[in-house]
This record gives C-alpha cells, sequence and structure tokens, in this order.
C-alpha cells in the first residue's frame, strides 16, 4: 500500500514522508523529501532470538550520501563511494543517539537502519530529514518501537528563528542546532552558536520542539494507516524470589561502596569483587534447590541459573543505590557537593618542539593537547554533496584503550572519537581569528591520557590553552563541562561535572561549552521521557557557573594569547598586490614563483584576489621573499637603488644587470668607477650580485624599446647613510 504525506512547516519549507513502493522487502522503508533532497531509509531487526547471555542491544545506524544525488563524481581516483565521510559519521550519530533510547528496554535482536541520501539540492542538509525517515521507517515495520521521533534543524537570522535553515540562510545564522525528540520531550541536542546566552539557547529548544510535534504527528498516522501488527516482543523478567535473594546477597555491601569516596580504579576493583561474590552466593543456593529435571520439567527455571541475568539484575541494583544516596542525601560517588566540580591543574609548554601545548587535568579525566600552525596548503579539502570547501581550523581527539586501564585494538579512529572531536571543535571553532587576521591553517590534536568523565570538554579546555600558549590570538577563552541528571518520579537532581559512572548510571548527559559570554556548543542525550523545560533551564544555569568557574582556574594559567606564536611555528607574512601583478609573480609555469622560493627559503601562496601570504621558518626569510616579491611588482624609477645580478660583460661597452626580474640595464664603462676603466672584466663577472643605482630611462627612437642607465659609481659618490639603506626603505611599496 503506497502512502505520501506531506506537512508544512513555519519556515514555509514543506517535507514529504511516502512509504509503499520502495524497498518492499525490508522491515520497513520510507522515503523523506524537502525541496528536491531525498532519503530512503529502511530497517532490519533479525527475528532469530538473541543469544541468552546477551547484555546490548546491537543497533546498527549507516548514512551514507551518494554522489550521484547532487550529479557529482567522488574525489580521488576510485570513482565510488568508499568509507563514511567524518559529514555521515556525524550524521549517522545524530540519528543513533536519538533513536536508541526509544526501543524497549531488553529489546536485543540485531536491527540495521541504512539512510541513504538519492537525492540534493545542494541547498538543504540530508542529516535531520534522515532522522525523520529512520524513525518513520521504524514506526511503519513490526519493530517494537515507544514513539515516533523526529528531528529539525533551528537556526536564528536577524533575530527571527527558523526550521530547517538551508545552507545559504545558515550562513547568516548565529545558531546551528540539531534537535531530536518525541511529542513529548527532547532526546538528543547538537549545535554550535555565537556566544549565546542560556535563555536564547532554551528558546531555540521550544521553537524546534514544536516543530517535532507536528512531524510525528504525520508519522504516527501514517503508521496507523499502515497498521501493521508489532512482533511480540517480551523482555526478560526475574522471578520475586531470585530479586530478593540477589539484593540480599549484594545490595549492603554495594551501598557500602557508593559512600565511600574511592579513586575509579579501586572502585571498580571492589564493585566487581562484589558483583563475583554475589552471582556465586546466588548460583550455589539455587544449584541446591533446582535440579537438571526441574529444568527438563519447566525450561523457564534455568533462569535461577543464569548468570548473566544474575549479573544483569546486580547492575541494577547498583543503579538504584546510587542514585537514591544523590536524591535522599545530595551525596556523590566521589564526595563532592551537586554543583562541584573536581580539582583542576593546568601545564602549558609541556612538549618541546609543538606549537603549543597544555596538560589539562580535571579530577581523573587527564587531556595532553598540542597546536601545530601550517600554512594554506595544510587546509584540509572537503568534498560533500552541498558544496566543497576547505577547512582551517581542525581539533582532533584520540581515546586510546590505556585513558581507562583497558587493552583494545588501536586502529583508525571510531565514530565516537569523531564525534567528540567535532563536539570540541565546533566549541574553540567560533572564536578562532578569520584568514585575514591569522593566515594560518590551525590544527589541534587531543590525546586522551585519563577518562573518567567529560574528556570531549576537558579536549575544549586543553585545545583552549595550547591554542593560547602558541600565540594564537583567540577572541575569548572557552571552556566546557559535562552536566548529570537524576530523576525519579518529581525527585531530581542535576549534577555538574559528571563521573564516568554518573554518566553511565544517570539520566542525562548535557555536554555545554562556552566563553565568559555565551554558549559556543552543547550536546546532549536523554535517556528518559518527559524531561521538564524548567529543570532544562536549571540545568543550563548550573552549567553556566561550572563553567565560568573552570575559565578562571585557565585565567590563572594564562591571561590571555601569547604575543608571539611557537618558536619553531612558521612565521607569515601577508601583502596585498595588484591582481594584474599575480602572473609576474608566479611566472611562466611558476618560474617565478619557484625561484623566490629557492633563493629565501620561504613557501608563497597567491590568492585570486591579490592577497599574498609568505611562511617562512624564520623572519629574516619571510623579510627576503617580501622584499623580492615587492621588487617583481614595482615599477623601475629614477633615483632608487636595486640589488641586481650582472646578466653580461662587453668589454668596451660596460655591464648588463638584471636589476628588476625581467628587466635589464646597462651600467656603462665610465659608471663603473671613479677612476678610469680599461678593462670591465677586471671590475665585474657574470653572476655578481651588486648595487646599482637607476639614473635614466628613456626609450629608444630607433627601437621603442625602453632603455634603462645604471651606476655603480654614482652610489660611491653617496653619502654613507643614504647611499646603502635597506631595500624596505629604497623600494616603492606595493600596497
Amino acid at each position: 500500500m503506497f502512502i505520501r504525506k506531506e506537512i508544512e512547516l513555519e519556515s514555509g519549507k514543506a517535507i514529504t514522508i511516502e512509504t509503499g513502493k520502495m524497498a518492499k522487502q525490508a522491515d520497513g522503508a520510507v522515503v523523506v523529501s524537502m525541496g528536491e533532497t531525498m532519503v530512503l531509509a529502511t530497517v532490519v531487526s533479525e527475528k532469530t532470538p538473541p543469544p541468552p547471555n546477551q547484555d546490548f542491544f546491537p543497533l546498527q545506524v549507516e548514512y551514507r550520501e551518494k554522489y550521484y544525488a547532487a550529479g557529482k563524481f567522488p574525489g580521488g581516483f576510485i570513482k565510488r563511494e568508499s568509507r563514511p565521510s567524518e559529514k555521515e559519521v556525524l550524521s549517522a550519530r545524530l540519528i543513533d543517539r536519538a533513536l536508541r533510547p526509544l526501543f524497549p528496554d531488553g529489546y536485543y535482536q540485531d536491527t540495521q537502519i541504512i539512510i541513504s541520501v538519492i537525492s540534493s539540492d545542494q541547498l538543504n542538509d540530508a542529516d535531520v530529514l534522515g532522522g525523520i525517515a529512520a524513525s518513520a521507517a521504524v514506526m511503519v515495520s513490526d519493530i517494537p518501537f515507544s514513539s515516533s521521533m523526529s528531528e529539525v534543524r533551528v537556526g536564528r537570522i536577524n533575530g527571527e528563528f527558523v526550521i530547517n535553515p538551508n545552507i545559504n540562510e545558515l550562513s547568516r545564522s548565529d545558531i546551528d542546532i540539531s534537535i531530536g525528540g518525541t511529542v513529548d520531550t527532547i532526546c538528543m541536542l547538537e549545535g554550535e552558536m555565537n556566544e549565546i546566552s542560556e535563555a536564547e539557547m532554551l528558546d531555540a529548544i521550544r521553537f524546534g520542539h514544536e516543530a517535532i510535534k507536528k512531524i510525528c504527528s504525520l508519522q504516527d498516522e501514517i503508521a496507523a494507516e499502515v497498521a501493521k501488527p508489532k512482533r511480540s516482543f517480551k523482555p526478560v523478567t526475574l522471578p520475586e524470589d531470585l530479586k530478593e535473594s540477589i539484593r540480599t546477597a549484594c545490595e549492603d555491601r554495594l551501598r557500602d561502596i557508593a559512600y565511600m569516596p574511592l579513586a575509579k580504579e579501586e572502585r571498580a576493583e571492589k564493585t566487581a569483587a562484589i558483583y563475583s561474590s554475589a552471582v556465586d552466593e546466588v548460583l550455589s543456593r539455587y544449584k541446591q534447590e533446582i535440579t537438571a529435571d526441574d529444568i527438563a520439567a519447566d525450561p523457564s527455571k534455568s533462569i535461577y541459573l543464569n548468570e548473566h541475568v544474575i549479573s544483569e539484575h546486580v547492575h541494577d541494583i547498583e543503579k538504584k543505590v546510587m542514585r537514591h544516596m544523590i536524591l535522599d542525601d545530595a551525596k556523590r560517588l566521589d564526595g563532592r557537593a551537586l554543583d562541584e566540580v573536581r580539582p583542576i591543574s593546568i601545564e602549558l609548554g609541556l612538549i618541546p618542539r609543538a606549537h603549543g601545548s597544555a596538560l589539562f587535568t580535571r579530577g581523573e579525566t587527564q587531556s595532553l593537547v598540542a597546536l601545530t600552525l601550517g600554512t594554506k596548503k595544510d587546509a584540509q579539502m572537503i568534498d560533500t554533496l552541498l558544496d566543497d570547501t576547505e577547512k582551517r581550523f581542525m581539533l582532533h581527539y584520540n581515546f586510546p584503550p590505556f585513558s581507562v586501564g583497558e587493552t583494545g585494538r588501536v586502529g583508525g579512529v571510531g565514530r565516537r572519537e569523531i564525534g567528540h572531536g567535532n563536539l570540541a571543535e565546533r566549541a574553540v571553532k567560533k572564536v578562532v581569528p578569520p584568514d585575514n587576521e591569522f593566515p594560518y591553517t590551525i590544527r589541534i590534536v587531543s590525546e586522551i591520557l585519563e577518562s573518567n568523565g567529560s574528556s570531549s570538554m576537558a579536549s575544549v579546555c586543553g585545545g583552549t590553552l595550547a591554542a593560547m600558549d602558541g600565540g594564537v590570538p583567540l577572541k575569548r577563552p572557552v571552556s566546557g563541562i559535562a552536566m548529570g541528571l537524576i530523576k525519579e518520579g518529581d525527585k531530581y537532581a542535576v549534577l555538574s561535572d559528571i563521573l564516568g559512572n554518573e554518566d553511565h548510571l544517570g539520566d542525562m548527559d548535557f555536554k555545554v561549552a562556552g566563553t565568559q559570554d555565551g554558549i559556543t556548543a552543547c550536546q546532549m542525550d536523554i535517556k528518559i521521557d518527559g524531561l521538564d523545560y524548567h529543570i532544562l533551564e536549571e540545568a543550563l544555569e548550573q552549567s553556566k557557573k561550572g563553567r565560568l568557574h573552570i575559565l578562571d582556574k585557565m585565567t590563572e594559567a594564562i591571561a590571555g594569547p601569547r604575543t608571539e606564536i611557537g618558536k619553531y611555528a612558521p612565521r607569515l607574512s601577508t601583502i596585498q598586490v595588484p591582481v594584474d601583478a599575480i602572473g609576474m609573480i608566479i611566472g611562466k609555469g611558476g618560474e617565478t614563483i619557484r625561484s623566490i622560493t629557492e633563493e629565501t627559503g620561504a613557501e608563497i601562496n597567491v590568492e585570486d584576489d591579490g592577497t599574498v601570504t609568505i611562511a617562512a621558518p624564520d623572519g629574516e626569510c619571510a623579510s627576503a621573499a617580501v622584499e623580492t616579491i615587492k621588487t617583481l611588482i614595482s615599477k623601475p624609477e629614477v633615483g632608487l637603488v636595486y640589488s641586481g645580478k650582472v646578466r653580461d660583460v662587453r668589454e668596451e661597452l660596460g655591464a648588463f644587470v638584471e636589476f628588476l626580474p625581467k628587466t635589464d640595464g646597462l651600467v656603462h664603462i665610465s659608471e663603473i668607477a671613479r677612476e678610469r676603466v680599461a678593462k670591465v672584466s677586471d671590475y665585474l663577472k657574470p653572476g655578481d650580485r651588486i648595487k646599482v643605482k637607476l639614473i635614466d630611462i628613456r626609450k629608444d627612437p630607433r627601437t621603442g624599446k625602453t632603455r634603462y642607465a645604471l651606476s655603480i659609481k654614482a652610489l660611491l659618490d653617496m653619502p654613507a647613510e643614504s647611499g646603502n639603506g635597506s631595500e624596505s626603505q629604497e623600494q616603492p611599496s606595493s600596497q
């Protein structure tokens, strides 16, 4: 049955959802369109029961952009789509994080959602459409799912909020937030903004939620018309006597451990010992009470001897103990107050050869961050469906297994590392100076050395510190903090600077980064339904307090960017030349620019607008390149002194000297020295570098060529203070 429905949003943009035409063998398939951008989402969930000891939901969300969607060929040598780009990984994470909490607890069937961008108008980004399509595909399938979910992007242009702004509108927007939610609640946030206030952010979320409600209602209508019965699913439930046995075996000991302010590793060891002891105690009891014959007669009794099920319930009790400790006693695992930030230590300049570095430690989370400054050629080329751009600021995040005391495979960058790095990058990017003020390509790398709490927010702080240590003139420093939530009924507690366990056993992970003036980036994941806006408002205000506290600690370590860039960083100089002089600087086949590079050791980049950027290992090389370029584009002027190269010697005439690129002049034999010169070769030889003064310019009436008369003798007659001044003083400025 083919169904097609459409809804118009506040922005005037229409979203269309259709099902029943494509991919009919999938459990669910939907096409969502906006403008001429279309995404196809399919979902398939395994029907074979999972292994009895499986304790996680194997949900795989894949988002792929097909280049044919925009009539483009993939870049590179292989002309087909290959591994997912960073943009595709980030889009998949947005969808996964919003959808995952909506599947029922205990549903462990292998489930795969594939979102394919099959048409792109190169104006409307398909990522939020992918979230709508993924939810709608599950809704029209037989897979159990609690409620429809929709995603929208919110921008703000000239003070007015806009739903799903296109890329042209986004370029004028001071907000870019992706929001995922149901009719009742917000379950995912991620975005960047230009130092907005907490109140403005809350208004943007409310605005986006109104559009989400309408799109969810449209999905519900389609699902009702499809009317596909949901497959039967019964989560594993424990008999009451088994629950009581497990509780008796571990609850008191888990409570004792919870109230001890222990280090992460010590707590993990003691907790693991309680798990092991409780499982052994319960198993030994029921092995005496339940025989193989009992299980043969009633297979459901095997649950009493299932080690995995017992361990899972111990985990549930641990979660309950920690949550009630916080709600009833306002006491956290490490003894802190609810709004208290862990101790912070900062060291700068640890890595001698890096262009800037910082070691940021907050409690048991530690980030070693290094800064590298490069030239325009170091910028990253980004090839997407929407546009091809150059990326001159990047923040990369690495999370090795040893940071949490584990071993593991060390290979390519994982989705989590890409996502955390992107969040930190968006936070710091807002205060990076523009090209015309600081024409460097900037790379910041955060190496997580310890992790117990938000390492992405440690990367924001460490990245800011490393940049300032390396002399990057950031507009303002940026810090970040992760907020948590524990909620049971009407009781709740908002936590600042959450630990790993408080994230794992809690209800919210809300990361907020910003400056003293406002928020620059955020990310939120919610595990519960019905998050109240007043709780969100409280979390934002509490995060501001923590963010400003961390900023104070950072300012104590370094008050502002250093006045000089790192001593090993390349020195960049920028000059502006006339556009019609660009060809002269580059030369035929790049000959001239290569020769300048060889002679001075500087790297030169020329923009189409006449901006010339010179990168050199030291100031002397940079100055030499600048003066060479200025000389190159200058016009010969009588009375100025030039540094030239002898090209040819004529014994009875004089020497021809190249005093400007491709421009020769004659030093007549009478202008070489004060005394009479018999042989020019006694004074000058081809290849000699000499100083000459331009004394005359005339046009040959016979050939029409311009002739330049040079003199060495005129310099000998000049006073010392004016005869050999610096080139920068004597050469005309090109600007």
